[in-house]
């Protein structure tokens, strides 16, 4: 007997009957177009590497086996990578396609638990844009009016979601700053959630946390090299118990890491110390733009990342964002994206000749 055909249908309506409202609803992750801009948006290291290096690089990556597949655990990476961030033979790693694979893969692990995530407010938006996406609940925790943590706020938040993770950036973005060792200290040790200190600025603070993932058994620590001018090879790694990382490790997809990205970080640590005197270049040119910005009226928060925030005052944030675009610099506007960022740009630190380049774009912009 002759099977029926089905019933003809649109593409239109397979896509109503086959994609959820939510995403249908939602908008793709926009990236602004930079090129040929200065790029001073994203948080990105603004140093190319010497030419002997890169040099060098080429021809390691020449010999990449591209009809093979990488190694699944990235294993040459790991000793050179414990012994540049001191990390302890204690604790075990994971590595991701970016922080954003590792903060999928955390959140994922959720799915149809009805457990929710908890995280800063203001903080990186790719918490709530991953919880959304796997339709697990989330719930913004306070900041104070220094933007540290709430501590009431934060005890209540934590005891109406009951949240099985909890997202602590160290320091936070967009913000910059640290959020208090003795608060953050109360709120480990009042939950019984999975504490995900982000660690992503750590080249430019003095503060780490890696001790805590040793000392409290619900944290762990994430960490990236994209900060560190490896922005390209997408490459970040959860660093915790072994008990953490193999449960983790079932849920993260096979080759997650491809061959030329593992090349790339092996090669840039066996030069890590290139990598740390642009850290330390960075760190100094966020001193210096902070003054001169100061010195011309801005309010710049306190900031222990690679980026500042700057009230604009009297001036517009919006217009400023136009008028820097139209002087080929790309920045941040925050205008709009929380109540306590209103009228504020946020400015990743470039080298001394962009900020230099962005200071004189303001002065104009002011001055017209």
């Amino acid at each position: 007997m002759r099977a029926q055909p089905s019933t003809v249908v649109t593409r239109d309506e397979l896509i109503q009957a086959l994609i959820p409202d939510r995403v249908r609803q939602g908008a793709a992750y926009q990236v602004p177009d930079a090129t040929g801009m200065i790029k001073l948006d994203a948080m990105e290291n603004p140093y190319t590497w010497p030419q002997s290096l890169r040099d060098a690089l080429a021809h390691r990556l020449a010999d990449c086996a591209l009809n093979r597949y990488p190694d699944p655990h990235a294993e040459a990476i790991r000793a050179p990578l414990r012994q540049w961030m001191q990390i302890p033979e204690s604790l075990g790693l994971l590595f991701g396609n970016g922080s954003d694979e590792i903060i999928a893969l955390l959140i994922s692990n959720l799915i149809g638990t009805g457990r929710s995530v908890c995280a800063p407010d203001p903080s990186f938006v790719m918490f709530q844009v991953l919880a959304n996406q796997y339709t697990v609940p989330f719930r913004a925790l306070p900041l104070d009016s220094e933007f540290d943590i709430d501590i009431d706020g934060w005890m209540d938040g934590l005891m109406e979601a009951d949240p099985a993770l909890i997202f602590i950036p160290q320091p936070n973005n967009p913000t910059g700053n640290l959020f208090s060792k003795d608060r953050l200290t109360q709120i480990v040790e009042s939950t019984q959630a999975l504490i995900v200190i982000d660690e992503a600025y750590t080249a430019f603070t003095d503060a780490d946390y890696l001790d805590w993932a040793v000392r409290y058994p619900n944290v762990v620590v994430m960490r990236t090299l994209s900060k560190v001018g490896l922005a390209g090879s997408r490459f970040g790694m959860l660093i915790g118990h072994p008990d953490w990382i193999v449960e983790f490790d079932k849920i993260r997809l096979p080759y997650n890491i491809n061959v030329m990205s593992q090349t790339a970080v092996q090669f840039a640590l066996e030069h890590a110390s290139t990598l740390e005197e642009q850290s330390r270049r960075i760190r100094d040119e966020r001193t210096r733009l902070t003054a001169l910005l100061a010195q011309r009226g801005y309010t710049v928060w306190p900031s222990e990342a690679n980026f500042v925030v700057v009230e604009c005052g009297d001036q517009s944030a919006r217009t400023l964002f136009e008028g820097l675009k139209q002087h080929r610099i790309l920045v941040k506007c925050l205008d709009g994206s929380h109540p306590r960022l209103a009228n504020t740009l946020r400015l990743t630190v470039g080298t001394p000749e962009e900020s230099d380049a962005l200071l004189a774009a303001l002065d104009q912009l002011v001055s017209s």
